[in-house]
């Protein structure tokens, strides 16, 4: 369950590459520490934070996000492109940057980033469902239409129809 502290988290949570990622700009203000503190210790400890832990966004990416955000309108005047953290970023960034504000909120950041794939997943299931119903019914529409059809071809070609009643030899 997802408390209204940990859903606040959710808000800062952005699909790039097809991967929910947090900026770093985010983490720096969740965490309590500017962004330059942030990005140093990330340089200090680069090896802790391979590809699938964080990435550092194109200026496409960068533009992109900006103009869809209203909360980073700031990094519009940034000469540096951002970095983004995925969940696994996160928690590393929180062991890096050693403030008590950064290991306490970790936590919840995390929490909005499983709270985010759970819902995906049931997002997921429920799409697959809805597929397999109207494959069910289109089968068992396409019975019905398939023997209407035959109905009323018959019906336009009397000729065609057997003969009902008595007929004498």
């Amino acid at each position: 369950m997802l408390t209204n502290h940990d859903a606040k988290f959710v808000q800062f949570i952005l699909n790039i590459r097809g991967v929910q990622v947090m900026l770093d700009t985010d983490l720096a203000a969740i965490y309590g520490v500017s962004t330059k503190r942030l990005n140093e210790q990330v340089k200090r400890n680069r090896n802790r934070f391979p590809e699938d832990f964080m990435f550092q966004l194109t200026r496409v990416e960068k533009d992109e996000v900006v103009a869809n955000c209203d909360h980073l309108e700031k990094l519009k005047y940034s000469n540096t492109t951002p970095f983004a953290f995925t969940e696994y970023g996160v928690l590393m960034l929180a062991n890096v940057v050693s403030s008590e504000t950064a290991i306490k909120t970790s936590v919840h950041v995390v929490r909005a980033f499983v709270r985010l794939r759970e819902l995906a997943m049931q997002n997921s299931l429920l799409s697959k469902r809805m597929e397999e119903l109207e494959d069910r019914i289109d089968s068992q529409f396409q019975e019905i239409f398939l023997i209407l059809s035959n109905l009323m071809s018959l019906q336009n070609n009397p000729e065609e129809r057997p003969r009902i009643g008595f007929t004498s030899n």
